[in-house]
């Protein structure tokens, strides 16, 4: 705690390692202060976590929305709020109910009107040098997900068929925008991908010319360095791409899992072979002293070093179950909570397994902000 800075800040340091501690931890904080003889302090904090009574069934309440302006005034009002919803339980596998939704100083405000900046890189055809497929089905994911972010009040701008170089452009562009009017920012890259040398995060997004972009190089062009306009703000990153060439089995379990085809006909994969780079030189953008990222979420369509199936047909299965998840529950669920029931859903599928997963580097919850 004395590391954390001032009294105020190590009192919000306290509160932190409280909520981590599960629910048994306030009480026993609470016990620990009656015994050293600080019994107001107790039954102050007592009389504040009082919890209010619960709302009506089947009442759909959203996160309260403050003025920005007002979050530090509210902020020790907010602290004890989370103390108090660390005191919750909450069945397990239950929806989690915008009605129980944190303080609004804990939830990424979305209030502009589009919300925020969705860009979408769609590589369908690669170029015959580079030895890699054409990617069917890409075009189902991307028109499903233009239409879901379009409905997330997202302005979308989608690319197509572009080279590593040209990818970078798009994604600089993006970057440099002012996002001052918005409060979010939306990348989505669908490609052939490889694992790469990295320092943060792993992966690497080829373009149609067979040249592999580090995703973290990606990432970071949006950080607080390099795009200031979007500082404290929520950067999510969606890849469909394959991690690796690995192929993985799963192991038996007792449990009802689908029992789908295996890969082959239209099931494809969007693996290339890793190569490690000359002289084990680390990307010139992507060295350990670039700033420490944060309200960053980049979420895979699977495990580092794995591959990624997509149906000809059907699109990937990440997209496609990421889709869905958004459509059912991007109205009542924060999104951690909803990438979860897509790693879920996705792991279940298939005789070769796929596992999808993030780097989260959120400050708060996110709820999208539907029309």
């Amino acid at each position: 705690l004395q590391s954390a800075g001032s009294r105020g800040e190590q009192a919000r340091q306290l509160v932190i390692d409280l909520e981590t501690r599960g629910k048994q931890a306030f009480p026993i904080f609470l016990s620990i202060l009656r015994d050293t003889g600080q019994g107001d302090l107790a039954d102050m904090l007592t009389e504040e976590c009082k919890c209010p009574p619960a709302p009506p069934q089947g009442v759909d309440l959203r996160p309260v929305e403050l003025d920005l302006r007002a979050e530090k005034h509210n902020k020790s009002n907010c602290e004890m709020s989370s103390v108090k919803d660390s005191l919750a339980s909450y069945p397990a596998g239950s929806a989690s109910k915008r009605s129980e939704a944190p303080c609004a100083c804990q939830v990424y405000q979305l209030k502009a009107d589009p919300c925020g900046h969705c860009l979408i890189l769609n590589n369908v055809h690669f170029s015959s040098s580079s030895n890699l497929s054409t990617r069917n089905g890409s075009d189902v994911d991307c028109e499903k997900l233009e239409k879901r972010f379009k409905a997330l009040r997202f302005n979308v701008l989608t690319r197509r068929d572009l080279k590593a170089q040209e990818m970078v452009s798009e994604l600089q562009k993006l970057a440099r925008r002012d996002h001052s009017a918005v409060d979010c920012c939306v990348v989505v890259i669908l490609s052939h991908g490889c694992q790469t040398s990295h320092n943060q995060f792993p992966g690497g997004i080829y373009g149609t010319d067979g040249k592999p972009i580090p995703i973290e190089k990606i990432v970071n062009y949006f950080n607080g360095s390099h795009c200031p306009s979007l500082r404290g703000k929520p950067k999510l990153f969606f890849i469909q791409a394959c991690g690796g060439e690995q192929r993985d089995r799963g192991f038996v379990v007792d449990c009802d899992s689908p029992d789908n085809e295996a890969p082959g006909g239209s099931l494809e994969s969007d693996a290339t072979p890793f190569q490690t780079p000359a002289g084990n030189v680390d990307e010139p953008d992507a060295v350990a002293s670039l700033p420490t990222p944060s309200d960053i979420l980049v979420s895979y369509s699977t495990f580092p070093g794995f591959v990624s199936w997509r149906e000809v047909a059907s699109g990937s299965w990440y997209v496609e179950t990421l889709d869905r998840v958004l459509e059912q529950y991007a109205s009542s669920e924060d999104l951690l909570n909803m990438l979860l029931r897509v790693a879920n859903t996705v792991s279940a599928k298939g005789r070769y397994k796929q596992m999808p997963g993030c780097f989260n580097f959120l400050r708060k919850k996110f709820f999208f902000a539907g029309k």
